[in-house]
């Protein structure tokens, strides 16, 4: 006899579709479930069976090479009438199985027991069954090992449709994050080209490379499944690659960073400070084609605890006092702000080898508690 309809049906049957299940290919913790019910339950036929609207569909399955059946053929779509596991000892006897074609048919099927696959809402997807050609009982370690492993299955499920929503979700924060930076940045670049006092023209570049900082750490967060985790060097690559473009071919720029992942907080600040350092070394160390380098080295100190920066340039240093004006402090005042809001220790002077920065920034413990974690 064919089951009636789930009283949900159109509910539930919407749940199957959104989980995305419905004819994917074979997965291995799916067919290792299948695999143990079977063994655990001596049984030579075990399924996952997904009760769709005209067929049941098999996403994993052991002693059958069937991937699916129409539902005269489906004893799971009456299981998922009922909200906990259905035995059914011997299939010619109930009047549910007796006329089924599994039964009276070549495929001589004379037990059935079935665990509904039920999601948070309440709707039945499907089974984990259990079938075999001679009638049986089940005993009580194999009927609790079905409703267990059928509620590990379905977490399973439902955890794969979470995940797959939440990188939807993340993907259309990055498309409206990208978006909007750019916007900024086009604003601050107009208004950039319309000013002539240099003061306010230093400014807005130092907006501008602020907003290109954290567009690139953007784009590191959204590469790495570290929700707030980043990769130092390959952000400090980025970092170096847009200073570069806006370096002249006399100032060369090296850097060296440890392969070290952070915050992102302390990324962004780090960043920040090694930008406008870098910047200012280009506009003011190097005059009249001087030739010279920006060296960047951040390293974990001795016992891991602290992060050390040194930025230097071997321009012309303190050999012109003159040149610190109103637009270079403004630079300074910057990776002041940066260095405080991250607790470094920092220090920036003039020598006359060049300009020299060091910092010290502490990897708190709740910052290695969070990396063991990763």
């Amino acid at each position: 006899m064919r089951a009636k309809l789930h009283p949900r049906q159109t509910e539930r049957l919407a749940h199957l579709r959104k989980l995305g299940i419905l004819d994917t290919a074979a997965e291995t913790q799916f067919d290792e479930i299948v695999d143990l019910a079977s063994r655990i339950c001596e049984v030579p036929v075990a399924l996952i069976s997904l009760v769709d609207e005209d067929r049941q569909w098999f996403k994993a399955r052991v002693g059958t090479d069937d991937p699916q059946t129409d539902l005269d053929r489906s004893i799971c779509s009456h299981v998922i009438l009922q909200g906990d596991l259905v035995e059914i000892p011997d299939t010619t006897l109930d009047v549910r199985t007796a006329d089924n074609p599994l039964v009276v048919g070549e495929d001589h099927i004379r037990f059935y027991a079935g665990m509904p696959l039920i999601s948070d809402d309440g709707l039945p997807i499907g089974t984990l069954c259990v079938l075999d050609r001679t009638p049986r009982v089940l005993t009580d370690l194999q009927r609790t090992t079905l409703r267990v492993l059928a509620g590990q299955l379905m977490r399973q499920v439902e955890l794969g449709l979470a995940l797959h929503q939440a990188e939807v979700l993340r993907g259309e924060i990055d498309h409206r994050v990208k978006n909007s930076l750019q916007t900024v940045l086009s604003v601050v670049r107009m208004y950039k080209s319309r000013v002539h006092n240099d003061v306010a023209i230093e400014a807005l570049a130092a907006v501008e490379r602020r907003i290109d900082a954290v567009a690139m750490l953007h784009q590191e967060l959204y590469q790495t499944s570290q929700s707030n985790l980043v990769a130092l060097a390959p952000y400090m690559v980025r970092v170096a690659s847009l200073l570069e473009a806006s370096a002249p071919s006399h100032v060369r720029l090296d850097m060296n960073v440890s392969q070290v992942q952070v915050p992102s907080s302390m990324a962004a600040n780090i960043g920040m400070i090694i930008s406008e350092f870098t910047a200012n070394a280009i506009k003011h160390a190097f005059p009249d084609g001087r030739r010279g380098t920006v060296a960047i080295s951040v390293e974990q100190t001795d016992d891991q605890g602290a992060l050390r920066v040194h930025c230097r340039d071997d321009g012309i240093g303190n050999a012109n006092p003159a040149e610190e004006n109103e637009v270079t402090r403004l630079g300074q005042r910057l990776m002041q702000a940066a260095a405080l809001q991250i607790g470094a220790d920092f220090a920036l002077e003039a020598r006359a080898d060049g300009y020299h920065l060091t910092m010290l920034v502490a990897l708190t413990n709740d910052f290695n508690a969070e990396v063991a974690a990763e």
